[in-house]
């Protein structure tokens, strides 16, 4: 079993993209992306090019103009726009779409894509992304974004930007790439926003002058992540910190320019029986400011009244939150004295409903009903109407429409998978899916649609041109989208067309002759060229040398096998978290178990083989061999190794796999050797994260605490083919501000990014 690292000649390449014929450098990455392709290039007699780029799941209809060549590049226009994300903004009048060539704006009324000017996209001269969907944080107002621009793997810049002139303004530098949720939060009026930094946050106002604003350590607001902030529906926000829940006005936060103690500027709204961890746990309020929930890890939620109750340290209920449940999703009414608070997560691809009805009347003490829901709808991800009364849900399923109040479908609207979807009031939705973005009018029985814009083509070309007299108009751009066909100018809006003249796929006018040259590496598949009959020379869309450090950054098409493995000593915190991460990218890993974690966390265990994911030995106890109280012999070594197996094989009715490790990496040549006698491969780290220092351990061997976001940082710095990095899942006991594993998607992108291919340990030692 024992082999030599895989070891591969590739050479790792930053790429550092300077696009000829874009407006703007590609922001600051340092990565390696996967490969955008392009195909159906097809050119007009008035030499207009259109094509369709690929990237991932994505793709995107852009239009340029070859004639009106500038020293920025040919003007680009993005004609569909794939709704991976959408927003609502400007009153319902703006529709932000998010996907991997950036984020457009298009009317609700109906109309093409254009880019927000001052944010990063494709037409503008930026690469997508591999790894997740960068998210940004959009104002109500639609007149700001913000977003997080990378520096390094872990880290990067928040931004904020005018997306009516464009002006990019620099928040704060270094802030921590997000894990699960976008580190900013926008107040309802748009005056300010609040973000997290380093476990702290901050508040950031919007005024006419956005420039000298007061020094960012005289805006913190107190300690916590993002989800410590929670939005009231009239303005202010509930800031939960330790065991004590606040009610902050807004304009308590503009009154002061400093201040030491948070307790000093909001009203206590509730005291709660136990301290809330901003790293695992969870909180909403309901819309009447009457009662709040909070998620307890993964564990349970509890349910608090507010109001003269706010000092009651008695929760009710309690629910048990079923192991491996996920996606959960909070939706909750108020209406007179009742309230109706709805959870829904996923478990085993099944959508679970839970339902509390909460009935407060003056003077008599709250009553509240708790069910599970026997229908439940296709998927977990949903919003509620702004009236409270129904329901919208979406998903692989497809899209269903619910009655809140009486928790029954009204109707299915949709078969196919649908990507997003937003309430515009309480008669209209709208949604993406692959095909288009649509509003339905949901309050007539008939739900009639009608299209803002196309999500993608399943075939695209151009008009075929009749000449009328002397002058010829320029042909439409044509989309074929199923069956039905479109039309546009390439610069209004797509229409519906019955009767469709589609002129020949031609790559050439009088001018150009355009087509595909395949590259080898680098973040294309292919890209276009241009021969310019006039001037007797080829132009490229985009740069054909790349340079860069070769720290970071891989060869196209290269395979450059490493592990991320995963220690789980005696606690199975995060490891929800990391199955769902392999399981949304598609990958195996190693899980080193011993029997005393797999005795007190059965269903742990069987979770991870039923995951398919590779599981290995850590002894049967975590014994550290170094210690003098131990008398390690030969056949204590295998007779631990057996008795891991056993317990393993009666939990789960499976076998591990033949590689260990021993406990906290404690071993010797002869432990070694005694392993191999029972037939196992000794695993050994390529190097220390780190992970396992504790704030006690910290203090005791005077060692500083090196953040996750570092981490990543320094794993990118270190790592070369073939590595074992080692990520511990659990609470340490000794205690830790913030875990590895909770940012372990964080560490995906950058290894996606970076060229490298994630695989199980045996898969990498062979």
């Amino acid at each position: 079993m024992r082999a030599g690292k895989n070891k591969l000649n590739c050479v790792k390449k930053t790429i550092i993209f300077k696009a000829l014929i874009f407006v703007f450098l590609f922001f600051f990455i340092l990565f390696d992306i996967s490969a955008i392709n392009f195909q159906d290039i097809n050119l007009s007699n008035d030499n207009r090019l259109i094509y369709r780029a690929n990237f991932f799941d994505s793709h995107a209809i852009f239009v340029s103009h070859l004639a009106n060549q500038t020293n920025t590049g040919f003007p680009t226009r993005q004609l569909t726009a794939f709704p991976e994300k959408l927003y609502l903004v400007d009153n319902g009048r703006t529709i932000i779409a998010l996907n991997r060539f950036g984020a457009v704006r298009i009317p609700t009324a109906g109309g093409l894509p254009s880019a927000l000017p001052g944010y990063p996209s494709f037409t503008g001269g930026s690469l997508p992304l591999a790894g997740r969907l960068q998210d940004l944080a959009a104002s109500p107002d639609g007149r700001w974004i913000i977003f997080i621009e990378p520096t390094s793997a872990g880290y990067g810049n928040l931004i904020l930007v005018d997306i009516n002139s464009g002006t990019r303004q620099l928040i704060t530098e270094r802030i921590e790439l997000p894990a699960s949720y976008f580190p900013a939060k926008w107040s309802p009026d748009s005056q300010y926003f609040i973000y997290s930094k380093g476990l702290r946050l901050f508040y950031f106002p919007i005024n006419h002058s956005i420039t000298g604003q007061v020094d960012e350590r005289f805006r913190m607001i107190g300690t916590g992540r993002i989800n410590s902030i929670f939005w009231g529906q009239h303005g202010g926000f509930f800031y939960l910190t330790g065991n004590t829940l606040y009610h902050v006005r807004s304009p308590e936060i503009f009154t002061r320019t400093m201040f030491g103690d948070f307790l000093s500027i909001g009203n206590v709204a509730a005291v709660l029986p136990f301290d809330f961890d901003s790293g695992f746990d969870n909180f909403w309020v309901a819309p009447d400011v009457g009662s709040f929930v909070v998620k307890k890890r993964q564990r349970g939620l509890f349910l608090f009244m507010l109001g003269d109750n706010h000092n009651s340290s008695v929760s009710m209920p309690h629910i048990s939150i079923p192991y491996g449940a996920e996606n959960f999703n909070v939706l909750w009414s108020a209406a007179g004295d009742r309230s109706i608070l709805t959870v829904l997560f996923s478990l085993n691809d099944q959508t679970t409903a839970w339902r509390f009805e909460i009935t407060a009347r003056q003077g008599t003490s709250p009553s509240i009903r708790t069910t599970e829901m026997a229908n439940t709808p296709s998927s977990a991800a949903g919003s509620l109407s702004p009236d409270g009364t129904r329901a919208i849900f979406w998903g692989e399923r497809g899209l269903e429409l619910w009655n809140y109040t009486s928790w029954q479908l009204i109707s299915r609207l949709n078969e196919t998978p649908v990507f997003s979807g937003l309430w515009v009031n309480p008669r209209q939705i709208i949604i993406g899916n692959s095909r288009f973005i649509e509003e339905i009018n949901v309050q007539v029985s008939s739900f009639p649609r009608r299209i803002i814009s196309l999500s993608g083509a399943d075939e695209i070309g151009f008009e075929e041109n009749i000449q009328t007299g002397f002058t010829r108009t320029p042909s439409r751009i044509l989309a074929r989208v199923g069956t039905a066909w479109f039309a546009t100018d390439g610069s209004g809006a797509w229409t519906a067309e019955n009767n469709v003249r589609l002129r020949p796929v031609s790559v050439e006018s009088e001018r150009f002759r355009v087509f595909l040259e395949p590259q080898n590496q680098g973040p294309f598949r292919n890209i276009p060229l241009l021969r310019d009959l006039q001037s007797f020379t080829t132009i490229s869309f985009f740069p054909l040398n790349f340079t860069g450090r070769s720290s970071v950054g891989a060869a196209l098409g290269a395979t450059q096998r490493i592990a991320i493995y995963f220690d789980l000593y005696d606690d199975d915190t995060g490891l929800a978290l990391v199955l769902a991460a392999l399981r949304r990218h598609g990958k195996r890993a190693t899980f080193f178990l011993n029997g005393e974690f797999i005795r007190r966390n059965p269903q742990a265990a069987r979770a991870i083989a039923n995951a398919g994911h590779e599981t290995a030995s850590m002894f049967f106890a975590p014994i550290d061999f170094s210690d003098t109280r131990f008398q390690i012999t030969e056949d204590f070594i295998i007779q631990g190794l057996a008795r891991n197996e056993d317990e393993f094989f009666r939990v789960t009715g499976r076998e591990l796999s033949a590689i260990w490790r021993p406990p906290f990496y404690r071993s010797s040549p002869a432990i070694n050797a005694a392993a191999a006698r029972a037939g196992y491969f000794t695993v050994e780290r390529s190097f220390d994260p780190g992970d396992w220092l504790s704030a006690e351990d910290a203090l005791r061997l005077n060692l500083r605490q090196v953040p996750p976001s570092e981490m990543i940082d320094q794993i990118m710095e270190r790592i070369t083919p073939g590595a074992l990095i080692p990520i511990r899942l659990g609470l340490l006991p000794g205690g830790r501000d913030s875990y590895l594993f909770q940012y372990i998607d964080v560490l995906f992108d950058a290894l996606i990014r970076a060229g490298f291919e994630l695989m199980p340990v045996s898969a990498v030692i062979r």
